[in-house]
């Protein structure tokens, strides 16, 4: 792998008497596209809950390019350059489209990511900007999430359930957008239930069961593993 950006070690996490993640592992190289796969219930969402600084850790070290991020508000997290989309979008449904990506707009000087850049990038919010979040469809408003996520000027993008329950079109014009992310070096962190497009758009893959990582490797071994994809994903 190459050179870490974030590093996962020993992950603990759970839920008031219930614990879900125990001493999970995962990194992401910069540049680096990576999964975390699995089926429902074994920790996935946990473990983005426990990177933003919504779940307190029970144990173990999130480290981003060289910072370490266990025990920061969730704020100092996205300051630090994690910019996530979230499951269910949970954009601002009263704001508009230009609202929503304004308020959560870097204050840095020379952002990378800009009002105009992010239109360039999802014509169809330029199209929407003044439609509020709750007027635009379900597609429309998940480009809105991974646009907001980009006004943050993130290192790393953090996305949880990319494509669910969308319709195939807009699935695919999401997919050509995280890979054009992608070849822009950007570092990307996927949870999706859509294998295929994973093994095309990812370098490696962390497959989760029972709160641990149980598999990792790259596209081509994962792609060859039928009996991993059948135990795991049932596939």
């Amino acid at each position: 792998m190459i050179a870490p950006l974030l590093t996962i070690s020993g992950l603990e996490a759970g839920y008031g008497q219930s614990q879900v993640l125990f001493g999970l592992e995962l990194a992401v190289g910069s540049g680096e596209v990576v999964s975390l796969l699995g089926r429902n219930g074994v920790g996935k969402t946990t473990m983005v809950r426990a990177v933003m600084g919504l779940l307190p850790l029970r144990g173990g070290s999130i480290c981003l390019d060289g910072r370490e991020l266990a025990g920061a508000p969730p704020y100092r997290i996205a300051q630090a350059g994690v910019g996530l989309v979230p499951e269910g979008r949970q954009i601002f449904p009263t704001l508009t489209v230009e609202e929503n990506l304004i308020a959560t707009a870097a204050r840095r000087h020379a952002a990378t990511w800009t009002l105009d850049r992010v239109y360039a990038f999802l014509p169809r919010l330029a199209e929407r900007r003044r439609h509020k979040g709750d007027q635009i469809s379900g597609g429309e408003q998940q480009m809105l999430a991974i646009g907001r996520a980009l006004m943050t000027n993130p290192k790393l993008l953090l996305l949880d359930e990319a494509t669910e329950g969308l319709a195939p079109l807009i699935r695919q014009e999401i997919w050509g957008g995280l890979a054009a992310l992608k070849r822009d070096g950007l570092a990307i962190l996927i949870i999706d239930k859509n294998v295929d497009a994973l093994l095309r758009l990812c370098d490696r893959h962390h497959i989760v069961e029972k709160g641990r990582v149980v598999w990792q490797g790259s596209s081509t071994a994962l792609a060859a593993d039928a009996v991993a994809l059948e135990r795991y994903l049932s596939i």
